[in-house]
């Protein structure tokens, strides 16, 4: 097996792609409200900023800030996967490994990180999570879609309510990191 090494930065910012096993379900945004609340009780038990996040079908990409001093969040990814595969129905075909396991096969096991490296880096990544879904062809705009960190972003006057709209060039900063 793989050493995977996770560049820890306490108190750093890190963006995070996460995917369910299976590409072709929608399992994320049908348990909307199970993910909501894994991430909620995982955020009461170890705090964690949301800086950015958008929640597709198959998979969700965000952008964390940890508490001065903590560099953990391997052990939120795995509070917040476990609460969420454990809220919803199974429904997805497991081997006689995983059953004898006790794992569920929803999820990817890995999932991707970067460490944010500076204010142009976080910027990249918050243009590149809002306009996923457009991406993708969810959406003709980012505020269309509802699983998004874009409308609170609206609201604290980070992007404009029409920020990459069709009319609009695709992006003002060029496009969007490829993570």
């Amino acid at each position: 097996m793989p050493n995977y090494r996770r560049h820890r930065v306490p108190g750093g910012t890190y963006f995070f792609t996460v995917n369910l096993r299976d590409r072709r379900s929608d399992h994320l945004v049908t348990h909307i409200a199970a993910l909501r609340a894994a991430i909620r009780t995982t955020r009461t038990r170890a705090p964690f900023h949301i800086d950015a996040w958008v929640v597709l079908p198959d998979h969700m990409h965000c952008l964390w800030t940890l508490p001065e001093g903590d560099a953990d969040y391997p052990s939120r990814w795995q509070a917040i996967k476990k609460a969420f595969s454990r809220a919803i129905p199974a429904f997805e075909p497991r081997t006689p490994t995983m059953r004898a396991r006790g794992e569920r096969g929803i999820r990817q096991l890995r999932y991707w990180e970067h460490t944010i490296r500076d204010d142009r880096d976080h910027a990249a990544h918050m243009d590149y999570i809002h306009f996923n879904p457009v991406k993708h062809a969810l959406v003709a705009h980012p505020a269309d879609w509802p699983h998004s960190t874009f409308h609170r972003c609206v609201a604290r006057g980070l992007y404009p309510p029409d920020w990459c709209s069709p009319i609009q060039a695709p992006l003002e900063a060029g496009e969007p990191p490829t993570p």
